[in-house]
Parts: C-alpha cells; structure tokens; sequence
C-alpha cells in the first residue's frame, strides 16, 4: 500500500482552482464565488465543524529510532508531570590520521570532551554519570531503538564518575545560546590500552573501531528535579566536535633541547558523523496523572499529553467521515484540525512546547504514514506552533477529500478510510520537548470543513 505523491497527482489538480478561489470562504458568505462559478453548477458553499466527533486520548510511544539523529540527549529529568526521563548515551571514536607515539610513550591523563547546548529542565541540580568503555561494537549503518539496553554492551568497570551541573549562557550579540563544554576525566588505563594499540590495530577505521568500541555514558538517578541537556558531538564545517584526548610523554619530549621545558603531547579520537551515536531512552510514568488512562480509548479525559523521546503520544478519531462518501459531487475546498495547548498544566515558560508536531492517519495496515497534504507542501500542511495563540494547526484538505473519493478498501492504492489519527513529535529522539493540550472532550481540538458540492 503506498500513499503520497500518487496519490496527490490523482486528486489535486481538480482541487487545486477551486481551492484558491473559495479558500477563505466562511459560513455566512455562501454566495461566495456565484459570480464566477456558473449558477446552474452550484448549490452552496458552506462551512461546518465537526468537533463534536472528535475525541482524543493518550498513548505511549516507544521504539523510536535513537541513533539518526543529529544530536543526542544525555541526563535524568524528574519532570512534575511527566514522570521520570533517563537517557544514557553512547558514542564510538574515530582515527584523524594514523597515530605517532614515538618511543616508549607513557600515559599522563585522559580527557572526555563533549559540547553542549541546550538544557531542558532546571540548571540548579546536580547531575551525576558514569563512563564506561563499550565491549560489543556499534554498527554506524544499523538502525538502534530506544530500548536498547547499553549497560549490556558496556564494560562493569567505570572508567569515570562525574557530576556537573548544566549551565545555559547567551551569547550578548546574537542571543543565541552558546556552547558548553563537559571536561571529563577518564581512567588512564584507557589511555594506555590506546598507545599500546598494535599498528595492525590502527590501519583504518574500521578495524580501530573493533580495537576500541567506543564509550558509554550512563545517568544516574537526581534528587531534585533534573534536566536533559543535548549534546553537540559529531564535527561539522562550523563546528569542531566533541573528542576523546590521550595525553601522553615519550622518550622524545622527556629529553627536549636544552634550555627548554617539556610539552605533554596529545592525540585526538574524534566523534564525526560517521561514528555510531546511540541514546538508550526510559520513560518512568509512575505518579503521574495520565498513568490509569494510559493506551485506551474507553474514557476520554480533560487533558491528552504529547513527549518527544519516545513518550506520548495523542490518538484523535474523528468519527463520521468515512459516510460522506454517500455524498456525490463533493469538493473539500479546506479541512483544517486545530489543537489547544493548556498553557497552565504545560508550565510553557519552564518546559517549552515543540516548535513542531507530526499529524499522521492510521492506514489499513495499521501503519501510521503522513497524509497527501504533507507531500504537496509542509507549510501548507502545516503544524508549527504559533505563540499568539498557543495552538498547532494542520491543513488536511486532501486526505479528506480522498477519505470521500475513495471509498472502497479494494483499491489499495488510494484508499485510506478512517481508522484515526495520532498527533506525535515526529518519533524524535534528539529534542526534550513535552506539551500537555486540552482534549477533544474539554473543547480542546477544533476542526473546520468548507466545502462545495455541486448538481449532478
């Protein structure tokens, strides 16, 4: 079953003129467009809401893909009303060039860099982690989900025990948030497992990365109310990365020219974007006020609760449009579904809503896909959240008006029929963001359809 462009080039083209003249049509202006429109053709343009069929709940979320995106989440977050966020991270180490040592090298320490630059949650608790070293390889080409459990693959032995606490500092210019830097360090026995690496070892990267696989962080649990922060680790042409640093001394450098005081050389592991970045992602509900009405749609409540990372998501039905199908000569000239924030139980100044949610159907497969109207234009389609307002809008003109013209479930290319919908971050594993919206029950979620239909 495939949906997307196909069938957009099906139904838009007829779509397309009348949606443009009669887009911003409303309820008391059904002579809108008589003057262009011949009369014998019309009967009416009208709008009409369909709220009152709609009804939302709250559904967990998990098994996202937790290594494709750009960034990573490291720390644990007591959220008042999301319960309890624990991500721990992992990352492998690339050779720049092949290493120099020189003679009889020593290890002196070793630093784990990592930048940041973002904190969700508080900047007064103090976060405590523990670095291991992997020992099962992480393949950068394989695809990892949240539950993956790394303190399996990792060393027993922690290389580190850490505590820091995030700190946010804007930039006076720009007001753009700058970047931070956690200074790590690490056992030197890691270090010297590095200079004692055999040439063999470090040929290329692919056999260094079976040499060494790389570090794990894991977060431990926070007596206040935590914070995620995300890490920046992978170089880019404006950024230079975060890095694994062996400082060492060799015979060279003891002995330097006369006069002269020693250096303690270095050699860089690097995190690029080819290095395997994984999040392990737990979500712990317990106490919270969703938790009995978690994954069911029996009951509807006040409230539906939205979390990126793998955590909640919305389920919207919105029952009865499959029957218009009875209706011939129908044109949807805008369908448009509209969600509420509750800026209160959100606490939107101290946990920010996403800029940007996903709505998406249920198809017959079960499978959650985007409807035509994404395809056709993501600004059109829309979802970004506007803060005059605090609401996320969709246009979903096209999915409707496909609901209508295709209505038997044997024409397995256009047909989609209305098994639901679910309101999601987009299954991101690399942002924080969490949002609590009044539910369809609590006049929450608006949805308006402006249509024509026309005589036989």
């Amino acid at each position: 079953m495939k949906y997307g462009t196909t069938q957009l080039l099906k139904i838009f083209g007829g779509l397309f003129i009348l949606a443009n003249i009669l887009f911003a049509c409303k309820s008391n202006e059904n002579d809108l467009g008589l003057d262009i429109l011949p009369e014998e053709d019309l009967i009416n343009v009208r709008n009409i809401s369909v709220s009152d069929a709609i009804a939302s709940f709250t559904f967990s979320e998990s098994g996202i893909v937790a290594n494709k995106g750009t960034t990573n989440l490291l720390g644990t977050l007591n959220d008042p009303v999301f319960g309890k966020s624990t991500i721990n991270y992992a990352t492998q180490f690339r050779l720049s060039s092949y290493p120099d040592f020189g003679t009889n090298p020593e290890v002196d320490s070793v630093r784990l860099y990592l930048f940041y630059r973002n904190v969700y949650g508080d900047t007064i608790t103090t976060q405590h982690i523990k670095v291991y070293e992997m020992e099962s390889f992480l393949d950068p080409d394989a695809e990892y989900t949240q539950d993956i459990d790394l303190k399996s693959m990792a060393s027993d032995v922690p290389l580190a025990e850490f505590d820091y606490t995030p700190k946010v500092e804007l930039d006076s210019a720009t007001q753009d948030t700058n970047y931070q830097m956690l200074t790590i360090p690490l056992d030197a026995s890691l270090g010297q497992k590095l200079l004692d690496a055999d040439s063999l070892d470090m040929v290329n990267n692919d056999v260094f990365l079976q040499y060494f696989k790389g570090l794990m962080l894991e977060s431990e649990d926070v007596t206040g109310e935590g914070s995620l922060i995300t890490l920046h680790t992978a170089a880019t042409s404006t950024f230079q990365g975060s890095a694994l640093l062996v400082y060492y001394n060799n015979d060279e450098n003891k002995n330097p020219e006369e006069g002269t005081e020693p250096d303690t050389l270095s050699q860089a592991y690097l995190i690029t974007q080819f290095s395997a970045r994984v999040s392990e992602i737990k979500h712990d509900y317990s106490g919270t006020p969703f938790l009995g009405n978690l994954d069911q749609e029996e009951e509807e409540q006040e409230r539906v609760y939205v979390q990126a990372t793998g955590g909640l998501k919305s389920k919207i039905t919105i029952s009865g449009l499959e029957s218009w199908k009875d209706s011939t000569n129908m044109g949807i000239n805008k369908a448009e579904i509209i969600f509420h924030v509750d800026t209160v139980a959100s606490d939107i100044h101290n946990y920010p809503p996403p800029s940007q949610l996903l709505f998406t159907f249920v198809a017959p497969d079960g499978e959650e896909y985007r409807p035509v109207d994404y395809f056709f234009n993501p600004v059109f389609y829309g979802g970004g959240l506007d803060t005059s307002d605090y609401t996320y809008r969709f246009n979903i003109t096209q999915h409707v008006q496909q609901i209508i013209d295709y209505p038997d479930p044997a024409d397995e290319d256009n047909y989609v029929g209305n098994q639901g919908f679910f309101l999601t971050t987009g299954q991101r594993s690399d942002i924080p963001n969490r949002v609590v919206l009044k539910s369809a029950k609590n006049g929450g979620v608006d949805m308006k359809i402006t249509y024509t239909k026309f005589l036989e």
